[in-house]
């Protein structure tokens, strides 16, 4: 399935929930922020929401400092 991830187009595997995308990307354990189709996704939401052909994701993850 095609997929656009912060711009850049790419192919995944059919049935991936957003979770299981963060996970073959390695960002599962980071805060992120996700945004499909230009709507936010509540985290609870993650393991359940299924992705589906040509959807536009942004990931947004967060970085501490000072």
């Amino acid at each position: 399935m095609q997929l656009v991830i912060n711009g850049e187009r790419g192919d995944y595997p059919e049935g991936l929930t957003i979770q299981a995308l963060l996970n073959r990307l390695g960002i599962a354990q980071r805060p992120v922020a996700v945004e499909i189709n230009k709507k936010i996704v509540p985290k609870l939401e993650h393991s359940t929401r299924g992705l589906k052909e040509n959807d536009t994701l942004e990931i947004v993850t967060f970085v501490g400092g000072g």
